[in-house]
């Protein structure tokens, strides 16, 4: 071999040492979430869409549902409840091992069930097992006319007074934004590893 030839070859097989021989990727992280909030309010739609399922054939969540939401940089294990009358009650039952919450909220429902969703999300923040927890409030249906802005929905909820001190953050969303819904979770995603680190530290 010349030795033009000698370093091609040799080139090469630093090329396929990086190629083949760096070992698989190192595992994202999962975490486990609980996805409250009331029937209406959006949480299976939006989902489903983070699953890139079609929203065609979604049902309603009558008891609970869990769904594996793979982002870069973690794997999110979502326990999803069924937000009717009759399940509501049984919510914290299903608890345990969170890691982080999800709540859904219909931004352009009706006084009554926005009064009815305030009082669940009150619940949720001060509940032993969940009140430590980082928690991603989402306003669903900001593509509605009706419906009410973050601003309103931070107000009427008095999130400030109630989750001071805690890791919350809310956001609005809508089916037809996913680069923004996506967004959210990153954000939450951060919060999870923030308390990770945080864990560690202790």
């Amino acid at each position: 071999l010349d030795s033009s030839s000698f370093q091609s070859l040799s080139r090469l097989y630093q090329c396929f040492r990086a190629l083949c021989c760096k070992g698989p990727p190192p595992a994202r992280p999962e975490y486990d979430l609980v996805c409250i909030g009331l029937t209406g309010s959006g949480k299976t739609s939006l989902l489903s869409k983070l699953c890139s399922e079609s929203p065609d054939n979604v049902v309603s969540t009558t008891g609970f549902s869990i769904k594996a939401v793979p982002f870069q940089n973690a794997i999110l294990n979502i326990k999803e409840l069924g937000g009717a009358d009759n399940i509501r009650k049984y919510w914290s039952r299903y608890y345990q091992g969170s890691q982080g919450v999800i709540f859904v909220l219909d931004s352009a429902s009706s006084e009554d069930d926005l009064e009815t969703a305030r009082n669940e999300l009150h619940s949720a923040l001060q509940h032993p097992q969940l009140c430590t927890l980082p928690f991603l409030i989402l306003a669903n249906h900001q593509d509605k006319p009706a419906a009410r802005s973050v601003q309103e929905v931070k107000k009427y909820f008095e999130l400030e007074p109630l989750a001071r001190g805690k890791r919350w953050i809310l956001q609005p969303c809508s089916l037809d934004d996913m680069e923004a819904l996506k967004d959210s979770f990153s954000q939450l995603i951060n919060l999870l590893e923030e308390k990770d680190h945080e864990a560690v530290r202790m």
